[in-house]
């Protein structure tokens, strides 16, 4: 049996979500707010003290990705946090997202995390996340020039004793690299 919440967000909303993360980095709390899914599907019967264990250290992460606040990660990892698809460079372990998210953040300042949807299963989370900025700072040596970057990725994620384990991920890596001029259409 699945249990369905959907959460309508109207435009004007996001809009303003936007706006607010365009403008300058956003607090903590306001992350994690724009990180909450627009539809969740919980696959079973998880009490609602287990549903929040989960999603907690998971809405804490996707806050992260749109702040790079180290509290939030913290919050959301596990010391032992393992990434199974680890690109080259990386480090692995709670270091490997701090410090992507340094670097996305400094390429795309005004990046926002949209959690499209959530599929909650056990002790997995599946997330279809949208990540939408424009290319003005700096990725490796190129200079953006404010190129619009909009391109998903999916996160598959383990949850263990309220903390993220395990993250086996898949991005539109080639999307964001022809949307950002560091390769050919």
């Amino acid at each position: 049996m699945a249990f369905r919440v959907a959460r309508t967000v109207s435009v004007s909303l996001l809009a303003l979500v936007a706006g607010i993360a365009a403008a300058a980095q956003v607090d903590d709390a306001t992350a994690v707010r724009m990180a909450v899914p627009h539809e969740l599907v919980i696959a079973g019967d998880l009490s609602p003290a287990q549903r929040e264990a989960i999603l907690t250290p998971i809405n804490n992460l996707y806050g992260f990705w749109n702040n790079g606040s180290p509290d939030l990660l913290k919050k959301a990892l596990s010391p032992e946090f393992f990434d199974h698809a680890l690109p080259p460079g990386r480090p692995q372990g709670p270091a490997g997202p701090a410090a992507a998210s340094k670097g996305f953040l400094a390429a795309v300042p005004d990046l926002v995390v949209t959690v499209l949807q959530q599929v909650v299963a056990v002790d997995r989370v599946v997330s279809q996340v949208r990540l939408t900025g424009h290319f003005t700072g700096k990725l490796g040596d190129v200079q953006g020039k404010g190129q619009a970057i909009d391109f998903t990725a999916i996160d598959i994620l383990r949850v263990r004793d309220g903390k993220v384990t395990d993250n086996w991920h898949l991005e539109d890596n080639l999307g964001f690299m022809q949307q950002a001029g560091l390769i050919a259409k």
